[in-house]
């Protein structure tokens, strides 16, 4: 991708991302207005250019007029993950604000090793009024197929700063802050870190949280303990027998990327004899259905995901009657649930 600095990323013209990718201004406006004339390949080279580079696509997609009652959730789907049951409560969310707006919602299924462009163009023929796109799991160069539709597009879950779209996120940094304080806090001694092997903005945002916190309390972050480990309960756990089996070094805490692994580990500590919470203590994150029913249950941040949906789709109706549009993040803040996994080294 182009990199620019953030002053050179503002009104950049067709002709100027022609210049930089040495091909012609008549390439560039045909893929950007999604006319034929471009093989495939370059003009997913000219949508990658245009999103990475800042370009302003509301000068090609005018206000969206269409009255068809319908927004899209469009799952972009690469691993599964909307299985797990964080996603069931966002999505009623969503739908519950929107029906009682008067609209219907229809749910599409991207999968990444689908053809991504054929799907987001077969979008415009099927008339919806705007769309919510649960990006979780995107890359920054995901999103280009999806720039040229001339319809609002709400992102859910994820933030890219050169993607100029409107963004319900939830504040991951904080919550990974407070939980790994409260960890610092209640154990007087280096946290842990069970970071995720799936790397989504999600868990890197996470990540930076549990640093700061570590940074902020005195520590070196040199010497935090860190195992990376499957975002499941059972291979987790299996991971973290290995890593138990094998000696390595443990730490008195930990603050995981996600709930799953946090009982996965949990489950591999107990079988291997250590006590939960007075040996080691956990803490996970997005306070899943399953956190309060282990043993001992676990302390996690809990994110308030049916309210994000509903935000999503406040956003979506707003931009709809809105004559003037600029896009904006809205960032949902966390709480930390407090249960048994965690416990005062004193105690």
């Amino acid at each position: 991708y182009i990199e620019f600095r953030e002053e050179n990323m503002k009104n950049i013209t067709a002709k100027q991302i022609a210049k930089q990718l040495n091909i012609s201004e008549a390439a560039v406006s045909m893929a950007l207005h999604n006319k034929p004339g471009v093989s495939t390949a370059t003009k997913k080279r000219i949508l990658n250019a245009a999103q990475s580079l800042g370009y302003d696509f509301s000068k090609i997609s005018p206000n969206h007029s269409r009255n068809s009652g319908i927004i899209a959730i469009i799952f972009y789907n690469k691993t599964n993950i909307f299985n797990r049951s964080f996603f069931p409560p966002l999505i009623n969310g969503i739908e519950s604000e929107l029906k009682s707006h008067g609209y219907q919602t229809a749910l599409n299924y991207f999968h990444d090793v689908d053809d991504i462009e054929e799907q987001v163009n077969s979008l415009s023929a099927l008339g919806y009024e705007g769309i919510i796109l649960l990006g979780t799991e995107m890359q920054k160069e995901d999103f280009a197929p999806f720039a040229f539709l001339k319809c609002p597009i709400v992102l859910l879950d994820t933030y890219y700063p050169s993607v100029k779209m409107d963004c319900v996120v939830i504040n991951n940094m904080d919550g990974a802050m407070q939980a790994t304080n409260y960890l610092i806090k209640k154990r007087h001694s280096y946290p842990g870190y069970l970071r995720s092997t799936m790397r989504i903005n999600n868990f890197s945002e996470r990540e930076d949280g549990f640093y700061k916190a570590v940074r902020q309390n005195g520590f070196s972050v040199s010497k935090c303990i860190v195992h990376t480990l499957p975002p499941s309960i059972d291979e987790a756990y299996t991971e973290m027998l290995e890593i138990i089996d094998a000696k390595e070094d443990l730490a008195d805490c930990y603050f995981a990327d996600y709930d799953e692994i946090a009982i996965g580990v949990m489950r591999a500590f107990k079988d291997r004899g250590y006590r939960i919470p007075e040996d080691i203590s956990i803490i996970g994150f997005d306070n899943s259905e399953l956190s309060s029913y282990i043993d001992p249950p676990l302390t996690s941040v809990n994110v308030p995901n049916k309210y994000m949906g509903k935000l999503a789709a406040q956003r979506i109706l707003t931009v709809l009657k809105e004559t003037e549009y600029h896009s904006i993040k809205i960032e949902v803040n966390t709480n930390l649930i407090i249960r048994n996994s965690v416990i005062s080294k004193n105690h």
